[in-house]
């Protein structure tokens, strides 16, 4: 698939989000620029704001209900006016050919937005996708640096 030309950041470009409010609307943006089937890394220490953009992404979409880090779980699927976005967490994937056992492939396909934190081991395989890096901002406790990497 090819990248839409229109995402909320650029590659290389870097934006400071302050507070949950801009790290959401950063999401929401991204929601609306992003076409269905999309697949997108998010990338950054704990913390960093990686759920929160994926809560605005998914409630732009619609989604009402609490979206939370599927880190114990691995996956969240949340149904949305515009299709389903699953949320992937490999934090404590150890090895990714655990992700592949439970057939990402298929599930990050076709019909769904794909949001995959702590991916790193799957950039690769998934060339095209963009990444964003989150980071915190010393001494500023509530900002984030978001980054797009690719």
């Amino acid at each position: 698939m090819s990248l839409p030309l229109n995402l909320p950041l650029n590659t290389g470009e870097t934006r400071l989000l302050r507070g949950l409010e801009e790290q959401q609307a950063l999401g929401a943006a991204f929601a609306l620029a992003l076409p269905t089937g999309a697949l997108l890394f998010l990338e950054g220490e704990l913390g960093a704001g990686k759920t929160s953009f994926t809560q605005g992404l998914v409630g732009a979409l619609g989604f009402r209900d609490s979206v939370t880090s599927p880190t114990y779980a691995l996956m969240h699927v949340y149904p949305t006016a515009q299709g389903q976005v699953l949320h992937v967490d490999a934090y404590r994937v150890r090895d990714v050919g655990e992700l592949y056992d439970m057939d990402l492939d298929d599930l990050i396909s076709g019909s769904r937005l794909s949001v995959v934190e702590w991916g790193e081991g799957l950039y690769a395989d998934y060339p095209p996708a963009p990444i964003l890096r989150f980071a915190h901002v010393d001494g500023q406790p509530e900002v984030r640096e978001v980054t797009r990497i690719r």
